[in-house]
């Protein structure tokens, strides 16, 4: 049927030019949320954001741009990256129980006397004493306490690292997926102001037809409700556009601009779906920082055992007391002494037991759903 000296097939051509590239970016970010999560690690996602962007203009945004101020400012990885901070801190911590620990006290006072003698005297005197001394304190042998604690603080850390880079991974496909969102509602909404500009001389044209006799009133209502439909689709396409632009300002931390379109990802992905697999298994950051989360449940069994051994430590000090009163018979007392201690545990009440028996549920404990 002509609707205006124009078939409706030229209609549809006209109305919608940008479906094909609208569809084009939601076939890329399909792909790239499907191949990122499992199969790729963090360098590699790097490697891919890197080649894939293209830049047409000084002014415009690239997906590299975009990606970078993510890495830089997005404040859930900022708040991972001080939490393994913190975990790095388990490292020396735990290398502290090697070394030794050197204690150094300083007392001073007033001591007042008040001494009855024999033939009825009393003799009173104001003393100021003060004594100063250090102590050397050095373990030799905790059960093995402390190389389990370095080893597990050292598992730890890797575990964190892994963590990382998978909450890494994680917002640089949130920002990929806000990014190319932006780019594919952009063109849908293009698409459709371009259709209401269509359907507008449409029914500008279909109104002056009906005027000179040559179309129906039929005809020009199905005009109006197209244009309704249209305006509809428009205003619907405005709103995913409006909400993909606040994701993508929540993502990268900065409003859209001129963004500029990338190339497929399709020649990065591994050939078959065994390869990306493979990949997953032995570079995915989740499956490598549960290996070490096993790492650091087996050490701590080995910690909760070494309260069962024996505990060797010596202890050096040294020290000197001053006495002012000149009635006593030394005024000035120096002391120092080499103690060696062993603690043998014979029965704390089950509790040694009781924190391995726990530390080894811990391993055993099945994945959470």
């Amino acid at each position: 049927m002509m609707v205006g000296g124009t078939s409706r097939a030229d209609v549809r051509r006209l109305a919608i030019p940008g479906r094909a590239a609208a569809s084009s970016f939601a076939s890329f970010t399909s792909t790239l949320v499907l191949a990122f999560p499992l199969a790729f690690p963090l360098a590699f996602v790097w490697a891919t954001i890197i080649s894939l962007t293209t830049i047409s203009s000084s002014r415009a945004e690239g997906l590299a741009d975009a990606l970078a101020k993510a890495y830089q400012t997005n404040p859930q990885l900022n708040a991972e990256r001080a939490r393994q901070r913190g975990t790095d801190e388990n490292v020396p911590q735990a290398l502290a129980g090697y070394r030794p620990q050197i204690v150094a006290s300083l007392g001073a006072g007033l001591q007042a006397v008040r001494n009855l003698l024999p033939d009825n005297t009393i003799q009173t005197a104001t003393l100021r004493p003060w004594t100063i001394g250090v102590t050397v304190t050095q373990s030799l042998f905790n059960g093995f306490k402390t190389a389990n604690s370095v080893r597990i603080a050292e598992f730890q850390v890797l575990s964190g690292r892994e963590a990382l880079r998978n909450v890494g991974q994680g917002v640089l496909l949130d920002a990929v997926t806000a990014y190319m969102n932006v780019m594919a509602n952009k063109a849908l909404y293009d698409a459709q102001r371009t259709n209401v500009e269509v359907l507008r001389e449409i029914l500008a044209s279909t109104k002056k037809r009906l005027a000179a006799g040559d179309v129906t009133p039929t005809d020009t209502a199905q005009a109006e409700a197209r244009l309704s439909r249209g305006l509809a689709d428009l205003n619907a396409a405005d709103v995913a556009l409006a909400i993909s632009k606040e994701l993508y300002t929540q993502v990268i931390g900065e409003a859209p601009s001129a963004l500029t379109a990338a190339s497929p990802v399709d020649r990065l992905m591994p050939a078959t779906q065994a390869a990306s697999i493979d990949t997953a298994n032995h570079e995915h950051p989740a499956i490598l920082g549960a290996g070490y989360d096993v790492d650091v449940a087996q050490t701590t069994i080995k910690l909760a055992e070494g309260s069962l051994l024996p505990q060797v430590s010596v202890q050096a000090s040294a020290s000197r007391s001053v006495q002012t009163d000149s009635s006593l018979t030394t005024a000035v007392t120096d002391q120092a002494s080499v103690l060696g201690q062993v603690n043998v545990p014979i029965y704390d009440g089950g509790t040694a037991a009781s924190q391995t028996r726990q530390a080894g549920g811990y391993l055993t404990e099945p994945p959470r759903p």
